[in-house]
Parts: C-alpha cells; sequence; structure tokens
C-alpha cells in the first residue's frame, strides 16, 4: 500500500521548510532510515529520512518552501497507481517551468518535472567547464546545502564556478565571491552558450536576502532585547588552566580532537552550574524552569551568520570528552550538517572570541536561558604579588544575565564559581 511522505515538524514552533533538494528520483528503490531528502528549516540544512520502504513513485514538491504536513511524495509498490492532492502551491515555491506550480500534480499531456537530482545533473552537463570541480564533463555537481541556497538566492549560477572546498566542492564562500563580481545565473535555452560572466558596476548597492538562518538571528536578537538584562565582569588568572591545557594536549589520543581552552571552560561552567543551579535555567513567562543537568551550548560562527549546537550533560563528561563532542559539533555546523536535535535543549550558552583577540565583549542573551558567558583572550597583564609585579594570562569574563530569572547576588557567586575553577582546575574535576 502506497505511503504518503508528509513534511515532519523537526523542532517546537515548526510551520514549514525548505525543500533543497531530493537525494532519491522517482523509481528509485527507498529503504527505511535511509537519507531521502535534504530540509532547510529556520536553524539549519539537514537530511530527513525515510519512514517507509519501498519505491519512490512520485516527488509531489520538487523543491522550495513546504507547510508541516503537506504531502511531498509517495513510497509504495512498483507499478502501483498513485495520486496525490498536495492543495495549493505554498508561498515562495517555485514554478514547475510550464505554468503549473511545484506541489500541483501535472495533466496527462504535461512534462513530468525532473526531481532537484536529475535537474541538477543536466544543469551541470550544460553550464560546467570541462574540468569543474575536477568531476569532468557531465559530472554532478559538488555543492554544499549551503552554497546551492546562496546561489539561487543571490543569483549565481553554481556551474560557472571553481570550489574550493574538498574534491572540489563548492562552498558557501566560493558563491559569496562569485556574488560579489556579478557572476549571475544565464537564462540558457536550448542550443544557447552559457552567458559570459559580467561584472558588476563599481560602486552599485549590494542587496542580499535574508536567508531562513538569518531571519531566525534578527527574530531572536529582538527577543533579546526586550529582556530586562545585568552584566557583571571578573577576570581569572589562566596560569593554571593553560598549564592543564598544555599537559592535555600531550595526553590526547592519537587521532582523538586535543582539549582547547574551550573545553576547560565548559568543563568550569558545568561545574558551576550544579552547584548554582538558579542559573542553569529558562524563563518561562509564568515560571522559572531549573534544569538538573547542563547542557551548554557553544556560539558558532558559520557562512550563514550564527548558531548555537548544544552538548548536554556536559557536567557528566571528561574535558576530553567535552573535546570530542564541541570538535564534532563545530565541524558539522560549519558543514552545514547539523541536526535539529543539536540546537535543542541548551540551558546556558558560552561566546568566546578570544581566537579573534577580542579583550573583552557583551554577549546577547540567548532566550529563554537566563545566562550567556562572553569570554575574551587571555592577555599577559601585571598582576600585584608578594615581590611586587608579575606577568599573568588574565581573561575577562562578562556574564550577561536575564534579571526576570537571576538575581546579581546569584550571578556573582556563580561567576566567582568559575572563576576559582579555572584559576585551579583540580576544583572541578
Amino acid at each position: 500500500m502506497a505511503s504518503e511522505v508528509k513534511l515532519p515538524r523537526l523542532g517546537q514552533g515548526m510551520e514549514s521548510g525548505t525543500i533543497v533538494k531530493w537525494l532519491k528520483s522517482e523509481g528509485d528503490a527507498v529503504e527505511k532510515g535511509e537519507p531521502l531528502y535534504e530540509l532547510d528549516t529556520d536553524k539549519v540544512t539537514q537530511e530527513v529520512e525515510a519512514e517507509a520502504s519501498g519505491v519512490l513513485l512520485k516527488i509531489a514538491v520538487a523543491d522550495g518552501e513546504v507547510p508541516v504536513g503537506e504531502t511531498i511524495a509517495v513510497i509504495g509498490e512498483q507499478g502501483e497507481e498513485v495520486s496525490v492532492d498536495t492543495g495549493p502551491a505554498p508561498a515562495g515555491a517555485e514554478s514547475a517551468g510550464d505554468g503549473a506550480p511545484a506541489s500541483a500534480e501535472k495533466p496527462a499531456d504535461a512534462p513530468a518535472r525532473e526531481p532537484e537530482r536529475e535537474r541538477g545533473r543536466a544543469a551541470s552537463a550544460a553550464t560546467a567547464p570541462p574540468v569543474a570541480n575536477g568531476d569532468g564533463a557531465g559530472a554532478r555537481l559538488k555543492a554544499s546545502p549551503l552554497a546551492r541556497r546562496m546561489a539561487r538566492e543571490r543569483g549565481v549560477e553554481l556551474g560557472a564556478l571553481r570550489g574550493t572546498g574538498p574534491e572540489g566542492r563548492i562552498v558557501a564562500e566560493d558563491v559569496e565571491r562569485a556574488a560579489s563580481v556579478g557572476v549571475a545565473a544565464p537564462a540558457i535555452g536550448r542550443g544557447q552558450a552559457p552567458a559570459v560572466p559580467v561584472a558588476a558596476p563599481s560602486g552599485e548597492v549590494e542587496r542580499r536576502p535574508l536567508t531562513s538562518v538569518r531571519r531566525t538571528i534578527a527574530r531572536r536578537l529582538t527577543e533579546a532585547w526586550q529582556a530586562p538584562v545585568f552584566q557583571i565582569v571578573m577576570s581569572a588568572d589562566m596560569t593554571r588552566a593553560q598549564e592543564l591545557h598544555s599537559r592535555l594536549r600531550e595526553l590526547a589520543v592519537e587521532g582523538q580532537p586535543k582539549p582547547t581552552l574551550t573545553d576547560i571552560l565548559t568543563k568550569a561552567c558545568a561545574m558551576a552550574l550544579m552547584r548554582h543551579r538558579d542559573v542553569n535555567a529558562l524563563w518561562a513567562e509564568d515560571a522559572i524552569e531549573i534544569y538538573p543537568s547542563a547542557n551548554v551550548g557553544l556560539a558558532v560562527a558559520i557562512d550563514a551568520g550564527l548558531v548555537v549546537p548544544v552538548i548536554q550533560q556536559a557536567e557528566r563528561k571528561t574535558i576530553a570528552e567535552l573535546a570530542r563532542d564541541r570538535a564534532d559539533l563545530v565541524g558539522r555546523a560549519r558543514e552545514n550538517r547539523l541536526q535539529q536535535a543539536d540546537l535543542e535543549g541548551g540551558t546556558f550558552t558560552i561566546s568566546n572570541l578570544g581566537m579573534y583577540g577580542v579583550e573583552q565583549f557583551v554577549a546577547v542573551l540567548n532566550p529563554p536561558q537566563a545566562a550567556i558567558l562572553a569570554v575574551g583572550a587571555a592577555e599577559p597583564k601585571a598582576v600585584p604579588t608578594e615581590h611586587g609585579f608579575e606577568a599573568r594570562p588574565l581573561m575577562t569574563m562578562t556574564l550577561t544575565c536575564d534579571h526576570r530569572s537571576v538575581d546579581g547576588a546569584t550571578a556573582s557567586e556563580f561567576l566567582r564559581t568559575v572563576k576559582a575553577f579555572l584559576e585551579e582546575p583540580g576544583l572541578m574535576l
């Protein structure tokens, strides 16, 4: 019996998603649990797995924005007759090319719309230079989901680009670079050669449409500024933490991620949150929710903006385990391969700009969390000692708190504990 594939709700508050591309074509065999298509939500682009086995009989929506719950495909037995009524096309869905919306059923005499995967192959063969991306003419174009989405939004022809990613893969930076010089997507008819890219006029204002990630960032930052926040600042002597960092790197297992100061800081914050659980909280309008585990989010800059993947139950993990989880999350974030679950459940956030030489800054609250810690670089500064002054690596920490959830004394006690753990790491192990 045929099974309809409906767009899933992958997170609380999700109302729609954008199908980036199908990983299977009509007529292909599908196994339950096998990646079926790539879906772009307001947080991540991720692969969605098939919920049934069989044959992909029909792709009802090849690409574009789709409401949650709408039928996008049908899986069934080979030769089984199917009829799909997907309703009106969602706002923003692309035209099928013959006047029919992407999600509408085709008349019997109309050419079927090709799935995204097949159209991508055809476009690559028609437009790619002979050695583009090292694949040769006619090969499938290699591009990250983020790069494909940016190319569509900015009118850049992927086939005209040479990728700088692994194995010649086109990444977001390649699209960004092309957009800045005006490599537009040409309208190519049958028998026509691709148009020669034309540089944008000098001094012309560049208009960049908001991506779903940037829209989400804008919405959440606006929400954050509505909260009554306050900041407190402390500096920690990182001498002992740096010694621990060096020792942990020496002891790291070959092939495993080497711990960083961020991993040590994550451990310190997680243990401090367990001692001061009122900071490990979320504002819920009619209540303050105090959580039993420290689920620490790490602010990560990616091409599309900023994401905050979460290390679950950080207080239970060793620094080596935190390093492994951090490397995995940050790597997948920058490759645009985070899952919705990677971004959920956070109770506290760390934003570290020390690697950029930033000494001190204020991070914007990540609602509904009660607090976020902004960390700067550890800089040598003169510290008074019994024998005069001595240069010590001091790191400035700025804690931003939602005053509805946390009071100043509680926040100060928490930050003082973090400082103590960093200055004497043995206290937290």
